[in-house]
């Protein structure tokens, strides 16, 4: 009586929520970058990091910019963003909508209303 054993191995993806996170760890830690070229003509060899006065070639998993996001609380015409001063907020949200994030860290205004209205009710 013979045995038999058989094992089977495949990849799997991490959990969503775990990329999300290594990509947030990233963008945070994230290093302007400088083309450099070979010549006056040419397009750029490689890229660099600059800090304060070395540079360095980023490494394969280092996550790399060449130019500054725009700010999108304040107003830029040039980008199309028309900022969020003025904008309502969700004050108990935490997301997106909520206004610590939405107004930057720069405050916010609360404001009460009061809407009276005919509601054509019949007792």
């Amino acid at each position: 009586s013979g045995s038999c054993a058989t094992k089977t191995c495949w990849m799997m993806l991490p959990k969503f929520r775990e990329v999300g996170y290594a990509l947030k760890d990233k963008y945070s830690e994230a290093e302007y970058v400088e083309p450099v070229r070979a010549s006056r003509y040419r397009r750029p060899v490689f890229l660099k990091i600059k800090k304060s006065s070395t540079y360095r070639k980023p490494m394969d998993t280092d996550l790399v910019y060449i130019m500054n996001s725009p700010n999108y609380c304040e107003e830029d015409p040039v980008s199309g963003s028309v900022g969020t001063r003025g904008r309502l907020c969700n004050r108990t949200s935490p997301g997106a909508a909520g206004c610590d994030l939405m107004c930057c860290g720069r405050g916010y205004n609360t404001h009460q209303y009061k809407k009276m209205w005919q509601c054509n009710c019949k007792f």
